[in-house]
């Protein structure tokens, strides 16, 4: 790094080279001391900086100086280095900067940086002033009972959020700079003793090796993957803080990234994708019937089509036989076999989907419903489509829809088209098949080295009562993770 040079000219002139045609950039001279015969100036953005704040500190900075070397005395680059260099530094809101790397960085984080003629050292006061978005309930994971506190866009927030729920001094936090153009900051936060040793070693391992440009958590996820290509989401998203702090406590590690209101949860484990917080803010016979409902989804979504078509194509004997006649009256004058209306009517389905979420908000609800009524109507009227495909195609999404995380909704959607093409060419076998290589999979498959399927692959069948039911909460509050925690206290 190269120092500052005791020219308050040759500074600046740099620094405005290097931040040639950006006009918003603020660069302000100003004198100060008795006869205003020392020089200084401002540099910040007053896009991240708003002008009162630097109007205030300019004249904090005259009024501190007269104060302390006293009235109507010569103020020289002695008395200003001496006190800004004991008193700043002790500062939580401002720093002393020694190069002109930091001092750029320090403007670029939306600092007001003021240089002094004669004096190689700058000062660097935290002035970041935007419009954020305020603490709300979160749209995605809305909730009957429960806390409705949800994540915003600021880093520092969601931390805070984070750590008013779990006030303890095991509550790790850990900042990374990304780096590159962007040099996005980012923070993993674990709860010690309760994580996993080898899960932190391998993760650390991993936020090392990041080399893209951060936009948002999802760059971050691509790294921490252990199989970019698996259809299975292996993180967890959460824009709610309750869901976060849970997970932390049971040995999690959450990546929080500046300018992302969510938060991803690693590793993310196959059965913790058909949870949700609320299960355990209502009673356990309702949660436990809620949860059963979600794994029944889960299969619905994932094989009904296919089901559907390797009966109704190889084993009609498997049909009863007033069902059988009323499909076989539906389906006439269909021209399509039913692999194809099926693939025709579940293409247009996803399609309609996408249209609702990319439109506007009120355009688009309207869109997804009134859409899927009437081009469903209009399929069965055109005799491209018979009603017991659509009513198929229907719950399907419905089945979707009742999944919790929407990262494992799409996998489901991509997996479902394969298993209809195995349908079609080899009946109830190829849906054996499909399922037989989707299981072998997701045991193979880990989550930063955690096996995907556990506890039900290898089996952990003391964890079993937390996975397809909800039993009662007092045997769930210390977890083993926990046990393990407080033997170490």
């Amino acid at each position: 790094m190269q120092p500052l040079s005791l020219n308050l000219a040759y500074n600046r002139t740099r620094l405005e080279h290097d931040f040639a045609d950006c006009d918003d950039l603020a660069v302000l001279p100003w004198q100060f001391g008795p006869n205003m015969e020392n020089h200084a100036v401002s540099l910040y953005f007053n896009t991240l900086v708003q002008q009162k704040q630097h109007n205030y500190m300019k004249l904090a900075l005259q009024d501190l100086v007269e104060m302390t070397i006293g009235p109507g005395t010569e103020v020289t680059i002695d008395a200003i280095r001496s006190y800004f260099g004991s008193h700043v530094a002790s500062n939580d809101s401002a720093n002393l900067v020694y190069s002109y790397e930091a001092v750029k960085e320090n403007i670029l984080n939306g600092d007001v940086v003021i240089m002094f003629d004669g004096w190689n050292v700058a000062l660097a006061f935290h002035a970041l002033s935007l419009e954020k978005r305020q603490v709300a309930e979160p749209s995605t994971e809305s909730v009957v009972q429960g806390p409705r506190e949800g994540t915003v866009e600021d880093l520092t927030t969601n931390i805070g959020l984070i750590r008013s729920r779990i006030r303890s001094h095991l509550l790790k936090l850990e900042y990374v700079d990304t780096g590159g153009t962007m040099n996005t900051r980012l923070a993993y936060i674990y709860v010690e003793n309760a994580v996993d040793p080898n899960t932190l070693t391998l993760f650390r391992e991993r936020i090392a090796s990041l080399d893209v440009e951060v936009l948002e958590a999802s760059y971050v996820e691509q790294v921490l993957e252990d199989s970019t290509m698996s259809p299975f989401p292996q993180v967890k998203y959460t824009e709610r803080t309750d869901v976060a702090a849970a997970n932390l406590m049971d040995g999690k590690i959450a990546v929080l990234v500046q300018g992302t209101g969510t938060v991803l949860i690693c590793p993310g484990l196959f059965s913790e994708f058909l949870q949700t917080a609320e299960d355990y803010y209502q009673r356990t016979l309702i949660s436990t019937l809620i949860r059963l409902m979600r794994w029944v989804a889960f299969f619905i979504a994932l094989t009904l089509p296919s089901i559907y078509v390797a009966l109704s194509t190889y084993h009609t004997e498997l049909i009863p036989t007033v069902l059988l006649l009323a499909i076989i009256d539906s389906r006439e004058g269909i021209p399509f076999p039913a692999f194809f209306e099926a693939l025709i009517m579940e293409f247009f389905f996803e399609l309609l989907r996408e249209a609702g979420i990319r439109l506007p908000k009120p355009v688009g609800s309207a869109v997804s419903i009134v859409g899927a009524l009437v081009i469903g109507e209009a399929a069965i009227n055109a005799g491209i489509a018979s009603p017991i495909m659509v009513v198929i195609v229907a719950i399907t999404g419905i089945a979707s829809f009742a999944l919790p995380q929407y990262n494992l909704a799409s996998a489901l959607r991509i997996l479902r088209f394969p298993l209809m093409m195995m349908a079609a060419f080899l009946g109830g076998f190829g849906v054996m098949i499909g399922m037989l290589w989707i299981l072998l999979h997701m045991t193979s498959l880990r989550a930063l080295g955690e096996p995907y399927m556990t506890p039900l692959a290898p089996a952990k069948f003391a964890q079993w009562r937390d996975i397809f039911i909800r039993g009662p909460l007092d045997p769930l509050i210390v977890t083993n993770r926990n046990k393990r925690m407080l033997k170490k206290r």
